[in-house]
């Protein structure tokens, strides 16, 4: 059976990328970062040495990467990424699975339908997996932003994003310090989850532990909000014990002073090996002149992406929710 194209594009991509890191002696996600820079330009960098260098070309001259949709990149891209995680990575640098990308994406369009123009941003966006899917869903985007902190996870992102052809600006600074950005229309992230080591900077946050480290998670949602206009949404990916911790009282008073609760989306225990590591999706609306609740929150419990019937008659009556709840 002939291949798709996802699994030629990868396998290119993988075994470029082993050539590079036995040479070079790298991790594979370094040495991949270096194979996806060769696969954008077209052609190997003059500074890599000969032997490296014959090898890489040999690799490339029967390929042309943009002659591949957008998301076949994107998915081939995905699958080397989550190669080279595997078994080296924390557990707050995993990448969103896909599932759980695609139905943010598909809550991102749902809650914007009818805007004209969109700024979104992704403050804690890792390799731009969940940004680059959710991005493929919104059809009016104008700016697109992200940040990240680590060097090499965001190397990735610049060249995944540079190779699905998205315009994406990216700051490599720590998330939680201040932006020179203008509020968005939308922020989707999944939460980096632990505690914040900076207990100075934390100190400048509202939901900052009366003591000891404060909770990353928590001021990743308050600073989403200084960067939100005003009815605008945020979509993350939450710990499902983020309103259960023992800071969770000053973040429900946060949450009920600056933003509406939309939904809280419950993903299928059976995603995750333990009950510890379930996770939700949490949809708040920043609060303003004229922005008004609606009248009950989407709180649904996801039952399992493989059971395609159950999962039609979710969406099915989440369509419906938010036709008569969501008016932009």
């Amino acid at each position: 059976m002939e291949k798709m194209n996802v699994e030629v594009l990868f396998e290119k991509i993988d075994n470029a990328t082993d050539t590079v890191q036995q040479h070079a002696n790298e991790t594979y996600l370094d040495s991949l970062a270096m194979t996806l820079e060769v696969f954008f330009h077209e052609h190997v960098s003059e500074e890599i040495d000969d032997v490296l260098k014959h090898k890489l070309q040999s690799t490339i001259k029967d390929i042309n990467i943009h002659t591949y949709q957008t998301e076949e990149i994107r998915k081939a891209v995905q699958l080397a990424i989550l190669k080279g995680m595997k078994g080296t990575t924390q557990q707050q640098h995993l990448m969103t699975p896909e599932t759980v990308a695609l139905f943010v994406g598909y809550l991102a369009e749902k809650v914007t339908n009818g805007k004209e123009t969109l700024r979104v941003f992704d403050p804690a966006s890792g390799t731009g997996n969940l940004l680059t899917t959710v991005l493929g869903h919104l059809k009016n985007t104008e700016e697109t932003f992200a940040s990240e902190v680590d060097p090499t996870l965001i190397k990735l992102a610049v060249l995944n994003a540079n190779l699905q052809k998205q315009e994406v600006e990216f700051f490599h600074q720590d998330s939680l310090t201040p932006f020179l950005l203008d509020p968005v229309d939308l922020i989707v992230a999944d939460l980096p989850v632990g505690y914040y080591p900076d207990d100075v900077r934390a100190n400048d946050f509202e939901l900052k532990a009366d003591e000891g480290h404060s909770y990353s998670h928590h001021l990743f949602i308050e600073q989403s909000m200084n960067y939100m206009k005003d009815g605008g949404y945020s979509i993350f990916v939450i710990p499902d014990f983020l309103f259960d911790s023992d800071q969770s009282d000053k973040l429900h008073a946060f949450i009920q002073e600056y933003a509406h609760i939309i939904g809280v989306l419950r993903l299928p225990e059976s995603m995750f090996k333990s009950e510890k590591n379930i996770k939700s999706i949490l949809i708040l609306q920043k609060k303003g002149k004229g922005i008004t609740a609606p009248k009950q929150p989407l709180l649904v419990k996801l039952p399992s992406f493989k059971d395609t019937k159950a999962m039609n008659d979710i969406l099915g009556q989440m369509n419906t929710w938010f036709s008569a709840n969501i008016n932009n």
